[in-house]
């Protein structure tokens, strides 16, 4: 209403005879409440531009099922990395010696003559025989725990902790020195025991990173396929809006908003989910009692790592839409 309008009404009533001021006073209510309605419903067609999906909507409900599978190969991985760092720690130095003699005298006589020489040479850190009970559990599994009565004759063994690298050089100059006085003696270097599980484990934690790049860009292309959808319904209300001096900036920010919530949304639930499950395996696992496995827990610095999923997850989807919108935009006007 611009400022000469109340004075305008003023005249006219003052002009009009006084059977009609009444008449003319209820045309322009009816008029103003006409006026407010238009601007009501234009206001709601502009609100109106993204549609209002919510928690049943298909957007939210992509995204949460996109994020806990995230979250979960996440998780996998990083506890196969812990895992294989810990083994890798625990291994890293330690050498075996087996005595492979099948007569218990002299097995225990060679045992006791390794010891001696693995302490005396140099960057040796802890020498330790392993005792006859521990060998027994050791074989209880597979021999029962009558293997005396059996006459199996089982190895001596004796572990060493080295300082530093344990090299081929090295470990050929040990041998040497322990079969001068153990002839039945063998060295093995415990990392090269799980070679082959580190190589395993190394192949498992490069497919969660492949899972996790194909989920990324299966979100992209949820958000690309939403975008486009709202935009192809929207498009004549788009259109007057731009007649109406709308910018494409603007249209860009009304999809933004909207995906940043839905996405927000299907994040909270995915990682909700996803926690749940991985709680339910790390029980589980810590239930095995297995030392490899139960290297894999999972630290509070990797738990901020998987709460990034979902906060990359909402940002993926902010910008997938914001770019996707601007493009088909200027392709459609």
């Amino acid at each position: 209403m611009s400022g000469g309008e109340p004075w305008d009404e003023a005249e006219q009533a003052l002009a009009a005879p006084a059977s009609s001021v009444p008449a003319l006073i209820s045309r322009r209510r009816f008029a103003r409440k006409e006026e407010r309605e238009g601007k009501s419903k234009a206001g709601s067609k502009r609100a109106e531009i993204v549609p209002k999906g919510g928690l049943l909507g298909p957007m939210p409900s992509v995204v949460a099922i996109m994020v806990m599978l995230t979250v979960i190969a996440a998780a996998g991985g990083l506890a196969l990395r812990n895992a294989a760092n810990t083994a890798s720690a625990q291994l890293s130095g330690g050498i075996t010696v087996q005595i492979l003699e099948p007569k218990a005298q002299a097995r225990a006589q060679q045992a006791a003559a390794s010891v001696a020489v693995l302490r005396a040479q140099p960057g040796i850190l802890s020498v330790r025989a392993v005792p006859d009970d521990e060998l027994d559990a050791l074989i209880a599994p597979w021999l029962g725990t009558g293997g005396d009565e059996i006459d199996v004759p089982v190895p001596a063994l004796v572990d060493a902790r080295l300082s530093g690298a344990i090299t081929p050089a090295r470990l050929a100059a040990i041998t040497r020195a322990l079969q001068a006085e153990a002839p039945a003696a063998r060295v093995d270097a415990q990392a090269s025991w799980l070679g082959p599980v580190f190589a395993a484990i190394a192949s498992l934690q490069w497919l969660a990173v492949a899972l996790v790049g194909l989920l990324a860009g299966a979100t992209v292309a949820c958000v690309l396929l939403a975008a486009r959808t709202a935009l192809g319904s929207h498009r004549e209300t788009i259109e007057i809006v731009h007649m109406l001096g709308g910018s494409d900036r603007q249209i860009a920010g009304i999809f933004q908003r909207a995906v940043a919530i839905d996405a927000a949304v299907g994040a909270g639930v995915g990682l909700v989910l996803a926690l749940g499950v991985i709680a339910l395996l790390g029980e589980r696992f810590a239930g095995l009692g297995a030392g490899l496995v139960g290297g894999g827990a999972l630290v509070w610095a990797d738990g901020l790592v998987l709460l990034l999923v979902p906060l990359g997850a909402v940002l993926l989807a902010m910008l997938t839409a914001r770019l996707c919108v601007r493009a088909a935009l200027r392709a459609m006007l």
